[in-house]
């Protein structure tokens, strides 16, 4: 049978039956998988095509015939635009099915392990105003006002909001002060093409617990134009902590640079996180996810069945968040960190929570390993809380190296989780559990925590 030939702008009739991992609807026609944004499993509808390859298409919903039973009405006036929550028009109860369904098929179809061992995923109780954490790319719209936003999906064009479903709710306000500033005095954007502009980013960071805001100003320059004006607007909020400027002159599409200035405050909040209280400065890694975070922290605990006898190596330690939560129930921590500021964090953070059975190295998890292994360390259990693109082979080798009766792989990302453990398999490790955790309602996001134990 010939098969027809999609081209752009020829509409179809098709239904919606199942997600990419960026949360696009997925149908078949005349043969060829169509990805169509804003959709739900379920959606009987009419698809225009925007674009078509030999492998793929594109399209969007032009009319919805008869809607999923999953659909919902979004509570976002940009959610059709921004690319943040891929989810907001479903119920949460199938997004967690959807999350579920993408940690099962990675780790059985990639990583090889048996679906019995991957519990049930753990939802959030709370899915709006759970991050702590913001960074907002500052733009004009087309009046020529300033504005922040995000980025829409897979391009550089600022999506301009006044509010986030997901943002702590003090940055709405903050948001409000920093807008009336830069128009007030009309200090310019920063423009990627021409390498020109002074205002970057709005990177705003707020601890739950304690109820510290941090605002900090990314600019193209090596000072800002009426900063202390800034701040003293910024006082208007009960929240402020500190004000601090991040300095990043670079050609880079890397948000913050290296050198940061405090306009007010010292620089850094402090929160709450499984008991003890941790030290967050602009350049440190800290779960954007406070409760959430708690859980799967909980959870890597419970996993690593630590003694008092025991060492704990926490590999991508951060400001040592994960490692510190089970300081107690080990011998000896060592954390290891590339990030120079996270690591002073970490240390800080340790005396801070009266650890003294902690330390922090400043280097790469590869170097770091090495090292340890050739002052023949000999680590009882190996954390890894590696970024998306996962661990390399040198360190999953070198783990193996200094045999460890067990490794608990923390990690955002199931499709390098999966790869990983097929390469910590042929090192000698298999997987006894894994446990989906949700840290990202509302976005395609899904974490898992994995144990391995050594075979014999």
């Amino acid at each position: 049978m010939l098969r027809m030939e999609l081209k752009k702008n020829d509409i179809k009739e098709s239904e919606i039956i199942d997600y990419t991992v960026e949360g696009s609807g997925v149908c078949r026609i005349d043969g060829r998988a169509v990805f169509v944004p804003n959709t739900a499993v379920g959606d009987r509808l009419r698809v225009r095509i925007l674009k078509a390859t030999k492998k793929a298409a594109y399209g969007k919903a032009e009319e919805i015939l008869v809607p999923s039973d999953d659909r919902i009405i979004p509570d976002c006036d940009v959610f059709m635009k921004c690319g943040g929550c891929c989810f907001r028009h479903i119920s949460y109860a199938s997004e967690l099915d959807f999350k579920q369904k993408r940690v099962c098929d990675a780790l059985t179809r990639i990583g090889g392990i048996d679906k019995s061992l991957i519990q049930k995923i753990k939802g959030s109780d709370n899915t709006e105003h759970y991050r702590n954490k913001a960074q907002l790319p500052v733009t004009r719209d087309r009046d020529g006002r300033i504005r922040v936003g995000f980025f829409a999906a897979a391009s550089h064009r600022v999506i301009p909001l006044d509010r986030c479903m997901l943002h702590a709710e003090p940055f709405d306000r903050t948001i409000k002060i920093f807008l009336t500033w830069a128009n007030k005095y009309n200090i310019e954007p920063y423009d990627e093409k021409t390498h020109s502009g002074v205002l970057r980013h709005l990177y705003l960071r707020f601890a739950e617990k304690t109820g510290e805001l941090m605002v900090c100003v990314i600019i193209n320059k090596k000072s800002l134009p009426y900063s202390d004006e800034l701040v003293e607007m910024l006082r208007e909020l009960p929240e402020l902590k500190t004000a601090v400027l991040n300095i990043n002159t670079e050609r880079t599409n890397v948000i913050t640079g290296k050198k940061c200035i405090n306009l007010y405050g010292d620089g850094y909040i402090t929160d709450e996180l499984c008991g003890l209280r941790f030290r967050i400065s602009p350049l440190s890694f800290y779960q954007v996810n406070r409760t959430q975070a708690e859980r799967l922290y909980g959870i890597a605990r419970e996993l690593a069945e630590l003694n008092k006898d025991e060492t704990l190596l926490d590999l991508y330690c951060g400001t040592g968040t994960i490692g510190l939560s089970m300081a107690k129930n080990a011998k000896h921590l060592i954390g290891a960190e590339i990030i120079e500021q996270a690591v002073k964090d970490a240390r800080i953070n340790a005396e801070a929570n009266g650890i003294d059975n902690a330390e922090f190295i400043c280097a790469d998890s590869g170097k770091a390993a090495q090292m340890l292994r050739d002052r023949n360390e000999k680590p009882d259990c190996i954390i890894v809380d590696p970024p998306r693109k996962g661990c390399s082979e040198e360190v999953i080798r070198t783990i193996a190296e200094m045999e460890p009766a067990r490794v608990v792989y923390v990690s955002c990302d199931p499709a390098t989780l999966a790869r990983d453990i097929k390469l910590f398999e042929e090192t000698g490790y298999k997987v006894q559990t894994a446990v989906p955790v949700d840290m990202f309602p509302r976005t395609g996001h899904v974490e898992c925590v994995v144990l391995m134990t050594k075979c014999e």
